[in-house]
This record gives C-alpha cells, sequence and structure tokens, in this order.
C-alpha cells in the first residue's frame, strides 16, 4: 500500500518533499521534477536589501553634512589690518598695488563664492559673499578716482588704457557665473575672471608707473576728489545702518543685519587698507599740510571697525540691556572715520 501511494504521487512529490511553489517560484521552469530556484535565494535577497540601506544611509549622510562641511571648509573672512602687498618700488603706486594685491588674495588666494551655483557649498555662505561685495565696492571707487583723477595729467589728458581696463573689469557684479539663462543663453565670463583681468592691468600701470611710461598725479586738488566720494560712499553706508536698525531693531532675529554689518565691514576693511597705502604716495602732501596725524587716525578708525566681528550679528533696541546693536557699534567707526574724512578735505582745500 505504501509504494502504491508513493507511486500515485506526482513525479515532484517522490522524494517525500513538499515542493509546491509559491509567488515569483511558480514561474520557473522544472527539470527533473525540480524546480530552477537559487540555491540560499533567499539570504542573498536580504543581503542586497541590506546593502541597499546602507548605500542610501552613506548617501544621505554624505549629502546632509557636503554643504554645512564644505562651506566651513570655503569660508574665510579676510581682515588682517597688516596685510600689505610687499615691496612696493620707489616710482611706483602704493595703492595700485594695494588694490592689486587685495584682488590677488580673495580671488586667486581665497576662491570667490559670490558666484557659486547652488551644487557648490559656497552657495549657502552668507557673510563672506557680504564682505568681498564690500570690498570690491571700494575697489570700484578708488580704481574709478585713479582712472578720472590720479592716473592722468591735469585731468584734462587721454585716460590711461590699463586704468581704463581695470575700472572697466571691477565695476562687474560679484554674482556672475559661466551660465545664467535670465542674463544670456551663451556661456558668461565669470566676476573672478574679470577680477582677474584688473588685477593684471594694474599690475601692469605700475610696471609702467616705474619706467616712466605712465602719470601718478601727486596733487592735493587728485587727493580730494577722491576723499569726497570716498566720503559719500561711508555716508550711505551709515544711512543703511541707520534704516536696519529702525525698521528691525525690535525683532529678535534680523536676516538682513548681518549682510550689511559684513558689507560694511569689507568696504571699511579696503577703504583702510587702500587709504593707507595712498597716504604713503601722497606723503609729501600730507606733510605739507600739516595732516599726516589727521590721514593716519582715519586709518586707524577704519581698520578698528573692520576687525569687529561678533559670533553673531545682532540689531537689538538701541539701550537694551539684553541685546547688543553691533551695527550701531560699527557705525561708530565708520562715522568717526567719515568725520576725519572730512576734517581731512577742510586740510586740503587750505
Amino acid at each position: 500500500m505504501s509504494d502504491e501511494f508513493i507511486a500515485d504521487q506526482p513525479a515532484g512529490d517522490r522524494s517525500g518533499n513538499d515542493t509546491r511553489r509559491t509567488g515569483w517560484r511558480r514561474f520557473l521552469p522544472r527539470i527533473g521534477g525540480l524546480a530552477l530556484s537559487r540555491p540560499h535565494e533567499d539570504g542573498e535577497r536580504s543581503r542586497w536589501v541590506t546593502g541597499l540601506r546602507w548605500g542610501g544611509s552613506a548617501l544621505l549622510a554624505v549629502m546632509l553634512l557636503y554643504y554645512p562641511v564644505g562651506a566651513a571648509l570655503v569660508h574665510r573672512i579676510n581682515d588682517d589690518p597688516a596685510f600689505n602687498p610687499g615691496v612696493v618700488p620707489a616710482e611706483a603706486s602704493n595703492a595700485v598695488a594695494m588694490a592689486a594685491a587685495i584682488i590677488d588674495r580673495e580671488v586667486n588666494q581665497t576662491g570667490w563664492p559670490s558666484n557659486d551655483p547652488w551644487f557648490f557649498p559656497g552657495a549657502v555662505l552668507d557673510n563672506m559673499p557680504n564682505f568681498q561685495a564690500g570690498e570690491i565696492q571700494a575697489l570700484q571707487r578708488v580704481i574709478t578716482e585713479l582712472r578720472d583723477q590720479i592716473g592722468r595729467s591735469r585731468g584734462t589728458s587721454s585716460i590711461d588704457p590699463g586704468l581704463q581696463n581695470a575700472a572697466s573689469a571691477i565695476n562687474t557684479r560679484p554674482d556672475i557665473w559661466y551660465f545664467d539663462l535670465n542674463r544670456s543663453w551663451a556661456p558668461l565670463t565669470p566676476s573672478d575672471n574679470y577680477y582677474r583681468d584688473a588685477m593684471r592691468s594694474l599690475i601692469d600701470f605700475n610696471t609702467r608707473l616705474v619706467a616712466g611710461q605712465a602719470v601718478f598725479e601727486r596733487r592735493a586738488d587728485n587727493l580730494l576728489s577722491t576723499l569726497e566720494r570716498i566720503s559719500q560712499d561711508l555716508g550711505a553706508a551709515s544711512n543703511k545702518i541707520d534704516q536696519e536698525i529702525d525698521a528691525e531693531s525690535a525683532a529678535w532675529f534680523d536676516t538682513g543685519a548681518d549682510d550689511i554689518f559684513y558689507f560694511n565691514k569689507g568696504q571699511l576693511y579696503a577703504y583702510g587698507l587702500l587709504l593707507r597705502a595712498l597716504g604713503r604716495d601722497f606723503q609729501p602732501i600730507l606733510a605739507e599740510k600739516g595732516a599726516s596725524t589727521i590721514w593716519q587716525r582715519m586709518v586707524d578708525s577704519m581698520l578698528e571697525g573692520a576687525v569687529l566681528q561678533p559670533l553673531f550679528v545682532v540689531n537689538g533696541e538701541p539701550g537694551s540691556v539684553a541685546q547688543p546693536n553691533h551695527l550701531a557699534e560699527q557705525g561708530f567707526y565708520l562715522l568717526r572715520a567719515r568725520a576725519q574724512l572730512d576734517e581731512l578735505q577742510d586740510i586740503l582745500r587750505k
């Protein structure tokens, strides 16, 4: 009876094992009554799932760390008040050398995150781009004055082509990258490339100045005109501080305060360095007018305001004990420097 029972079973069941297949296994063919299934199939699938989970977790961790870690590595505020361009030949301009050195440090040695697209970690930075934009603002002013006044004879001769190129290049927006469909469908020249071009033109100007092939007019009226323009820039910066304090000082979180603070910081810093260098160029004029001491005080005021760097920029209500107001603190140095600029203008007019 037992043998007959086994003989009557289907071929695949004669071993006494249950080979019934469920799910996707039922679609596999049989050979010799056995299903073509991979050995340890469930174990392999489990390892695949585990691997995918680990891989996905690792990818997520990289994505979460990419921006904060990358931004921390990119972030740098160059506010060293002792920065200098090195040895400058006696016949060359210290201010021109300083302008070229600032551009070289920011663009070539530090990096330019202001025009980073969204997939670069520098795109999430805020304070550093504002600081560099403030520096560019000061460079634009000084290089433009070099082109229009100091770098030509009595303001009536033709404009120096090198200074013309430097002024045109430096007056480029800081946020231009290779592609921006809002501006053009064609590839663009990035901002930092324009700034490098300005740097090369400034270096070339100093080289020609040493060779006697360029003009640098060290006259009191040229210096006076430059100081007037810088004073106007500082006045505009002071006005922005006033507006921000009036509008947002009562709020606990002012997301615009740090933008203004670091832009002004960069502007004060670059102006401090450039005017210190310009003072060396015009030292005979300043000594003749008895203005050397007030000039140094003005430079010190700018650099003292430039080195302020709170952990968080707070726009607290004026007079508050609980909250500081870093904009007001910066504004003090800015206004003091502007007052000293105005005093220098009065001296130079005499």
